[in-house]
């Protein structure tokens, strides 16, 4: 022990001159002497000794105990930080890839699992990470998953391996961080082998965790979206784990994150998840399940230093953004959206986050709310559950638009435009004077917000007795100019103006008396425009 430095350089010199001597592996004659010598050496607690002789020891191919024992050992070494030079420093990797893939899986389970645990720890190291990927380790461990998927329920030996893709998957997690890496997961058909590997292993708990964190990661890219919409059965099982483990947060979220991936730019999978059995209720249940949580959850935590901070998100507010996503990419879907318009108890829990939340305390999950009221609003169907509750979320909407949040303004303007089709609405935007809140936004110079604004003033216009209400405030010469603003640069929100215009001007027979003072420039506006367009035809 006084000794370690000239005992690493002895193992140095001794793995050179096996290796020189071709008596690396069983070829040895003495090799169970120099086994029983390395070993009796283990006992002395010095990591870069033990790294030392754990390359010997595996470079010597052992079996049985002893390959249990050094990849303990290997483990107990890359799982130390303070290690991580030595380690990368060294071949210990190629020696723990060659147990992977060569031992048995069945006879070596246990040391099969430390030895992926060690290489977990090592992936965790870029330098590593590179030279695994390109000693085809991503093959590799796609190759192991296909045989433990090979193992079925009945196998002695299947509940034993679920230890070992744990620490398989955990790898592949860290994998999913590397360009180079995606791109072998994504040739070697990682996806499918993965949802093999969930379906089976659906009552363990820590496997189902650590797959779907795999597949939470890959499912922000495109080409893996792809692949995951197309294992068929993959709506059918994140429903039945949602059911399953519907209190297990960490699973549950990852899961909505998935479908949320899923369903954000494809109509097909919003279609596919929306006529699995069950698959609406599912979200209301979890739905169900988090707003209790989150109203039971504390508002402040402490910091190391007593200090009070607002807590936020809480876990179960995170839960509820994600699954609030879910439901509004569904609600893109033409029939999808129709069919959730007219679900009563969907529209009431969107209601609820709007009764119960504000945009100060959880800016995420209001926005998403009233985005998707907006996308459901959009349905004109019969018994639509929005139109039941228009006045009420007309209500809660006002809340927005009075907030210092602009992104929340501008959805709030957006469910007005849709809802302001039907008069009550339109009484509702008189009665509460928010028709002056919309005249005052034309000014904003922002096309995102003139856009829906105009779009209320229009419906508003549609009502002979509400008219007068532009030239009162302004608005008249606000649309102007916008109108000059935005130009043909915009031809959609240049026709809602001059829509909006042609219904305020509509039972007039004076262009002066209707206009006023405004009247001569937008003439020249409009004559303008119409060479522009000219010019453009």
């Amino acid at each position: 022990e006084d000794n370690i430095e000239h005992l690493c350089l002895a193992c140095t010199k001794l793995y050179q001159a096996l290796d020189e001597g071709n008596m690396l592996g069983k070829r040895f004659k003495r090799r169970n002497i120099l086994l029983k010598t390395l070993y009796k050496l283990v006992d002395i607690d010095s990591d870069p000794l033990s790294l030392k002789l754990a390359k010997i020891i595996l470079a010597m191919k052992v079996d049985g105990k002893n390959l249990l024992s050094v990849c303990k050992l290997a483990f107990k070494i890359c799982r130390n930080k303070k290690n991580d030079f030595i380690v990368q420093n060294d071949t210990l990797l190629d020696y723990l890839l060659q147990v992977l893939w060569n031992e048995d899986l069945q006879t070596n389970n246990e040391a099969l699992v430390y030895c992926m645990a060690a290489i977990k720890f090592m992936s965790e190291k870029d330098r590593l990470l590179y030279k695994m990927v390109s000693k085809g380790a991503v093959e590799m461990f796609l190759e192991l998953m296909k045989q433990i998927n090979n193992i079925k329920e009945h196998d002695t030996c299947f509940y034993k391996l679920g230890h070992l893709l744990v620490q398989l998957t955990g790898t592949l997690r860290i994998l999913a961080d590397c360009a180079l890496a995606r791109r072998r997961l994504s040739d070697s058909g990682a996806i499918p082998e993965l949802c093999v590997a969930l379906e089976q292993r659906s009552s363990d708990k820590d496997v189902c965790i650590c797959i779907v964190r795999v597949l939470s990661k890959l499912s922000t890219y495109n080409d893996f979206c792809a692949a995951l919409a197309d294992c068929s059965r993959c709506y059918i099982l994140f429903l039945a784990l949602l059911n399953k483990y519907q209190k297990q947060q960490d699973l549950v979220i990852r899961i909505l994150f998935i479908l949320g991936n899923l369903t954000a730019k494809n109509d097909q999978s919003r279609e596919q998840f929306f006529q699995e059995k069950e698959s609406v209720n599912t979200l209301i249940s979890l739905f169900q399940t988090y707003y209790e949580l989150d109203l039971n959850a504390p508002t402040w935590h402490h910091d190391r230093k007593g200090k009070k901070h607002l807590k936020y998100p809480s876990e179960a507010e995170d839960v509820l953004i994600k699954l609030i996503r879910v439901v509004a990419n569904l609600s893109i879907h033409p029939r999808v959206g129709a069919a959730l318009a007219a679900a009563h108890p969907v529209v009431g829990l969107l209601v609820t986050v709007l009764e119960y939340k504000s945009v100060d305390a959880c800016e995420e999950l209001v926005i998403n709310t009233a985005t998707t009221i907006n996308n459901l609003s959009y349905y004109q169907v019969k018994d639509s559950a929005v139109q039941d509750k228009k006045l009420h979320i007309a209500e809660m909407l006002i809340k927005l638009l009075m907030s210092e949040n602009m992104d929340a303004v501008v959805e709030a303007i957006r469910v007005f435009g849709n809802l302001s089709q039907h008069h009550e609405i339109r009484d509702f935007i008189m009665q509460k004077k928010i028709y002056k809140f919309m005249i005052a936004l034309l000014d904003s110079k922002n096309r995102e917000v003139c856009f829906p604004a105009c779009g209320v003033l229009l419906n508003l216009t549609v009502d002979e007795n509400k008219r007068a209400f532009l030239m009162e405030e302004g608005g008249i010469g606000k649309l102007i100019d916008c109108l000059q603003d935005f130009g043909p640069a915009d031809w959609q929100l240049s026709c809602l103006i001059c829509k909006t215009l042609w219904n305020y001007s509509e039972s007039t027979r004076s262009a002066a008396s209707c206009f006023g003072g405004d009247t001569s420039a937008l003439l020249v506006l409009l004559t303008a425009l119409l060479g522009e367009a000219c010019r453009l035809g």
